[in-house]
């Protein structure tokens, strides 16, 4: 039995999961070591959140539309890939970002970084906030830093720095949004752990973040991507030309090349102990079948996870399950661009809670990214959904078209005809890292060891949802499973 390759098996076909599979596949050559690879995916398609309709000129992101430029791992990623000529920096253009306030957009202050203003004269300018509000959150600039250690709501460590309005008005939209988060429940150490470090070192936010300016950019995660060509050098969002799909169908061709078994329509319905000499795990497919597994990685959502993995151990199923998602849903439309009465300015807006739409922001993709719709055409698209509000998952998609579309009319003054709608959803797809996440995380993967050695938890349920941090997650779950 010594002799038989390992067999890992890979639950979640999601972006996470592919390059799990991928990497794990590079290492066996590596250390050349005979692998096999089964990768289980319960939709009939692979890829995750990250979802590309390509139609009539248009290049439609269902799910996320870019990157972080500074995190490398999807850079690296896509040059092994072949991909690197099909990268694309944003429009230099629509820089400016705006939000919803008072019956208008206004234009978010020039210089903010992570919602911190970094230049004096445009957060004085502001219309966003109050003459109070501006005044309490110079006290960042000379209060002490926090003697306390440890994690704390993001809304707290904002608030107590910069005021409550500056927490719930400016930065709490800005950056609680890309979490579809309460700021005030959200932990700052799983999502901005950065600010925590600029108290640390700096005492003031607005000092450390003028400081981190002045600074050469390092390594994230202790990894060193590729270096950026010229033309996207500037730029602190990618995307690829013909989509992020893009990514996916060439991981998937690579994997079908590396040998890999991809299983879709599947689902694993339970993981057990094998106790037969030669694998450590049974893992039960939702068709009756039985995989035997040397390792399993979940790149799956935690509860998903706790559901495979339950009975051992009641304190690690209670914590997987305690990290609850919320659904998030977004309508793209298509114009034509000269019915417009007036231009589209920017990338797009944000709107805070209780501003009165039902939108959470609308990005002007075609302005931000101009290769995603045909000359002459525009692309917006318009979010809904966050935690506390998922009403708009009791309505069909003709509602959700319709409510966006008021919205859009309200704030731009004009009734818009688009020639065409998409609504996506992804129901409980928001994993919500609340305050004490990743010392509860730590603790289940100290468990995880003890009780289901080999057994690797990974995905955007736990360390980071945007793409680089789930490529991140995929490749660092390869190289802790153990082959013999």
């Amino acid at each position: 039995m010594r002799n038989m390759p390992n067999h890992i098996v890979v639950i979640g076909g999601g972006i996470t999961g592919l390059t799990a599979a991928y990497e794990l596949n590079k290492r066996a050559a590596r250390e050349n070591r005979p692998l096999r690879v089964t990768l289980i995916e319960r939709e009939p398609r692979l890829g995750g959140a990250v979802r590309t309709l390509r139609q009539d000129g248009f290049v439609i992101e269902q799910g996320p539309d870019s990157f972080l430029s500074r995190k490398p791992e999807t850079l690296l990623l896509a040059r092994e890939l072949g991909l690197e000529e099909q990268l694309v920096g944003l429009n230099p253009d629509a820089a400016r970002s705006y939000m919803y306030r008072n019956g208008r957009l206004q234009p978010l202050p020039e210089g903010l970084s992570m919602g911190i203003p970094t230049r004096v004269l445009p957060f004085l300018g502001t219309g966003l906030l109050s003459y109070r509000a501006k005044a309490r959150a110079a006290l960042d600039l000379v209060l002490p830093r926090r003697t306390a250690l440890g994690d704390e709501p993001l809304g707290g460590l904002i608030g107590r720095r910069m005021g409550r309005e500056v927490a719930d008005g400016l930065v709490g939209p800005i950056l609680a949004g890309i979490y579809a988060g309460d700021v005030h429940k959200l932990s700052t150490a799983a999502t901005f752990p950065q600010l925590l470090s600029l108290e640390s070192r700096h005492r003031s936010l607005i000092l450390g973040m003028l400081a981190s300016k002045r600074m050469p950019k390092s390594p994230v995660h202790g990894r060193t991507g590729p270096e950026l060509p010229p033309r996207l050098r500037g730029s602190l969002f990618l995307t690829f030309s013909s989509g992020l799909g893009a990514l996916v169908e060439r991981l998937t061709e690579e994997l079908v090349c590396q040998g890999t078994v991809i299983r879709q329509e599947t689902s694993a319905s339970a993981i057990s102990p094998a106790g037969e000499s030669g694998s450590a795990y049974r893992v039960t497919l939702s068709d009756g079948a039985e995989l035997h597994a040397d390792a399993v990685i979940l790149a799956v959502p935690a509860h998903t996870a706790a559901m495979l993995l339950k009975g051992r151990s009641r304190s690690l199923n209670r914590c997987l399950a305690s990290i609850q998602g919320v659904s998030v849903a977004n309508v793209a439309l298509g114009l034509d661009g000269r019915r417009l009465r007036a231009p589209l300015r920017g990338s797009g807006f944000v709107a805070p809670r209780g501003s009165g739409l039902r939108i959470t922001a609308c990005t002007w993709t075609s302005v931000k990214w101009p290769h995603t719709a045909p000359p002459g055409k525009l692309l917006l698209r318009a979010y809904l959904g966050h935690a506390g509000d998922e009403i708009h998952c009791g309505h069909g998609d003709d509602a959700l078209t319709a409510a966006v579309l008021e919205d859009l009319g309200r704030i731009l003054g004009e009734e818009l005809r688009p020639d065409f709608s998409v609504v996506s959803r992804h129901p409980a797809a928001m994993p919500q890292y609340e305050c004490g996440h990743l010392e509860r995380l730590h603790g289940m993967e100290s468990e995880l060891l003890a009780q289901w050695p080999n057994v690797v938890l990974a995905g955007k349920s736990y360390r980071g949802t945007g793409m680089p941090d789930c490529i991140r997650q995929g490749m660092d779950a390869a190289e802790k499973i153990r082959l013999r």
